[in-house]
């Protein structure tokens, strides 16, 4: 789960990493106006919504009076970016600046700890610096349990700051995000950028946390702070109805029972030449309701042209699938060519239930599987 910048924010005031002060969040112009007039002075007008490249596509503005705060507003509230609704502005004091860094921490899935990372170079996309100037960006590993020793800190900040004095303000803030990473069960926590100020002041500009859904039951404060405007329909009644369900951009839906098998499926379609249009897994449940809803899900999406069921069942019974198929078949009226493959639990009595339905092209294989439904697709394009 993501959540915005001034939410971001909360949580670093939460865990002692300092922010700037004065900052509050408007839905209208009007409300945006009424801010800076409060802050007076130049202010900063920063959309909030769960994508990076604000500032290039028009979503983070400086405005000197409280009448251009407002104008500056309703153009940004206005915008979509990477396809998202703009709903809610920061309006924030304009800040003067010494020094731009990037700090960051994410999970490093390969190693399975957390990396801290660190650049001199900050205010820029991080993912241009690692491309143009590796060097630039300094990485340490951690373990959460242990936590971030002090040291460990002093020598990261070290490396994007020579002035010790300063360097010494940043380690402790690296400490405390280090620290807040772990107590909310982080993926990502990100000051993008942390900026020292003419005064020394060593502040986090931008705030940025994703959160692993699958530890939100530790924090109902947190899970208070998702945002329903920034999910589709299709993802909602996903969530609640105990789906993973990730949209993506082909045209082959993908219903599977488990992660490391959804994600098999989408690379084997990859393989065999198609583009999966969704990552959905419907879990160990036998609910059949759920692939009821699975299939109307997918079947909103209009560039689905095929839908692939790739089912192994252990805990998730094949007949259960079947039946949820056939209902779902039935309750929707789909059309698009569905291809089903079914092993495991009650696999024999799942098969003579699809037996039954027409429309539906069962395989043996997994290869088999995705071949047929490439095949499908690409007949339906």
């Amino acid at each position: 789960m993501n959540i915005h910048e001034y939410q971001a924010k909360q949580v670093f005031l939460k865990h002692g990493i300092p922010v700037p002060p004065g900052g509050e969040v408007a839905g209208t112009a009007a409300e945006a106006e009424a801010i800076a007039a409060k802050i007076g002075g130049p202010v900063v007008v920063k959309a909030q919504v769960h994508s990076g490249g604000r500032g290039k596509a028009g979503g983070v503005k400086l405005a000197k009076t409280a009448a251009e705060a407002k104008e500056k507003a309703e153009a940004i509230l206005q915008l979509h970016i990477q396809g998202l609704p703009v709903r809610k502005v920061l309006v924030a004091p304009a800040l003067d600046i010494a020094h731009e860094y990037y700090l960051g921490i994410v999970l490093d899935r390969q190693m399975g700890l957390p990396a801290i990372m660190i650049s001199r170079e900050g205010g820029v996309e991080i993912e241009e610096v690692a491309r143009t100037k590796p060097e630039a960006l300094h990485k340490l590993h951690f373990d959460p349990a242990r936590g971030l020793r002090p040291y460990e800190a002093r020598q990261l900040a070290a490396k994007a700051e020579p002035d010790g004095k300063v360097a010494g303000k940043i380690a402790r803030v690296i400490e405390k995000l280090a620290k807040t990473y772990a107590s909310v069960d982080a993926s990502l926590a990100e000051i993008n950028p942390l900026i020292q100020t003419p005064d020394g002041d060593i502040l986090a500009l931008d705030a940025k946390i994703n959160l692993d859904d699958n530890a939100l039951y530790r924090h109902p404060d947190l899970e208070a702070m998702r945002d329903p405007d920034t999910e589709t329909d299709s993802e909602r009644v996903a969530r609640d109805m105990g789906l993973t369900f990730i949209k993506l951009d082909g045209s082959i839906g993908c219903v599977v029972n488990g992660a490391g098998l959804a994600m098999a499926t989408m690379d084997l379609v990859k393989h065999f030449g198609g583009d999966p249009a969704n990552f959905l897994d419907i879990g160990g449940s036998s609910n059949p309701d759920k692939v009821v809803t699975a299939i109307r899900i997918i079947t909103e999406d209009p560039n689905v042209k095929a839908i692939l069921f790739n089912i192994f069942g252990g805990i998730t019974r094949c007949d259960d699938v079947a039946r949820g198929l056939v209902e779902g078949v039935k309750q929707t009226g789909v059309k698009l060519p569905i291809v089903i493959r079914l092993v495991g639990t009650n696999e024999k009595e799942g098969r003579e239930i699809l037996a039954s339905a027409s429309g539906l092209h069962p395989a043996e294989t997994m290869d088999d599987a995705v071949k047929k439904v490439v095949e499908l697709a690409g007949a339906g394009a």
